[in-house]
């Protein structure tokens, strides 16, 4: 009886190095290398998005990427997958190609099959899947980068590259399964690697991810007929299983490998895989992601809750994000720095205020009156105010000289005996004169 090989697959993704990221994203990977080489991982799999940009060889960024692959191919076989073009432009990966450590680094950026096999090099076919499979097999990497929509939508148009996307894909997947079963018979694990987004898939935010444009669905990744589906894009780790012809399937997301927006839900790390020909199970092991908290209000910041939020949630080391509405008018009444003084013991403060803008209505018809005192009427109307002080008020600027209007004001003798009452009624009438002139 033969027995079924078992592969140890560190699966991470998401890594996102760049000038912003880069305390958290090198922190976060470092640790996962360092527990994946604890827990003797066979293979590792970077599923896409390793960087948040494109970088320049000599920045921090990459120097850094470089160095912790270059670690972790000292330890063991890599696969890299080619991710979204906007973090990762076609060709950034093909330097991981050089690198030399102990194992090889397989840069997956087409398309393809890929064997890893008994003397631990990898074995890439020619076309898109291989038309004999290698002999001498440890394993089998049905790869599948991101798609280029664009390509796509040259063809199909662009209102149809969506959808047109995920049919061809699913036919794709469909196209490797006859391979994945003679490796199976092999007792060969089989596994498919790939970035993008699953229909019905939660993301870190807690967005279920329903519409017509994603790339794939679970029924068309277990078509594939492999064991297990390492997956990149989604920053929320998250798994489907089920009970299959070839034994257990199992399709999961590691999330991202740090926490690098404030609002992300769940742990943060990279998954553990132990698979065989007959199936696949999976442990999420988290890393070391910073902390982030949210305080929001409804209205102005209140201080009191403020200090009371920060007792109750520990935030010294923690990254802050401090929200609030207030309407246009109260603006300047939020002390920025007493929120700032009362969160010192952070390691990042962030301000989010959100301003409610005045909005006036116009007064239908304004224009058509024919003169102002029934203007003004038209307007307390619809501003819900008191026409009779503006009108008294209308009543002395129309009778008295600017100089004699002054006197009075002065001396606090206008309508209703305030200086500020004639400074106020002065304003809505410039703004009922306003809305009289303003174009329908």
């Amino acid at each position: 009886m033969t027995v079924a090989r078992s592969l140890r697959v560190a699966h991470f993704s998401d890594l996102h190095y760049g000038p912003k990221n880069l305390v958290e994203a090198d922190r976060c990977f470092a640790a996962a290398i360092d527990e994946a080489i604890a827990q003797q991982a066979q293979v590792a799999v970077i599923s896409g998005d390793s960087t948040d940009h494109a970088l320049d060889l000599h920045s921090p960024s990459a120097a850094r990427l470089v160095a912790q692959v270059r670690r972790l191919a000292d330890h063991c076989p890599v696969l890299m997958l080619q991710g979204t073009f906007s973090h990762e432009p076609p060709g950034t990966l093909a330097v991981f190609r050089l690198l030399g450590g102990r194992h090889p680094v397989h840069v997956a950026d087409r398309i393809e099959q890929a064997a890893l096999i008994q003397d631990g090099q990898w074995c890439a076919s020619s076309g898109w899947r291989f038309d004999e499979l290698p002999t001498g097999m440890l394993a089998l990497f049905s790869c599948v980068p991101t798609v280029n929509k664009a390509v796509v939508a040259a063809q199909v148009g662009a209102t149809a590259a969506a959808e047109a996307v995920g049919h061809h894909l699913a036919e794709l997947l469909r196209g490797f399964a006859p391979n994945n079963r003679a490796a199976r018979t092999q007792h060969v694990p089989t596994l498919a690697v790939s970035h993008g987004t699953v229909f019905g898939c939660i993301t870190e935010h807690g967005v279920p991810m329903a519409g017509f444009d994603h790339e794939f669905t679970t029924g068309s990744l277990f078509a594939a007929g492999v064991q297990a589906v390492l997956l990149g894009h989604i920053h929320r780790h998250q798994l489907w299983q089920v009970d299959g012809v070839g034994g257990q399937q199992c399709i999961a997301y590691p999330g991202s490998v740090g926490r690098f927006h404030h609002g992300e839900d769940g742990d943060k790390g990279f998954l553990m895989w132990d698979v065989t020909a007959g199936g696949a199970t999976c442990t999420l092991v988290p890393t070391p992601a910073r902390r982030t908290i949210d305080i929001v209000f409804d209205g102005k910041p209140d201080l009191d809750a403020l200090r009371a939020a920060v007792a109750q949630q520990h935030i010294a080391g923690a990254f802050v994000r401090v929200r609030w509405t207030v309407a246009d008018e109260d603006r300047h009444e939020v002390d920025r720095g007493a929120i700032q003084r009362e969160l010192a013991a952070a390691a990042d403060v962030q301000l989010e205020g959100r301003i409610v803008p005045v909005v006036r209505s116009r007064a239908a018809g304004i224009s058509q009156m024919a003169n102002l005192a029934d203007k003004v009427r038209v307007w307390a109307e619809v501003a819900k105010a008191k026409p009779g002080p503006l009108l008294r008020c209308l009543e002395a600027l129309a009778s008295e000289t600017p100089d004699a209007i002054a006197e009075l004001a002065l001396r606090g003798l206008l309508p209703g005996n305030r200086v500020e009452f004639a400074a106020d009624a002065t304003q809505s009438l410039v703004a009922v004169e306003s809305e009289a002139t303003a174009p329908a």
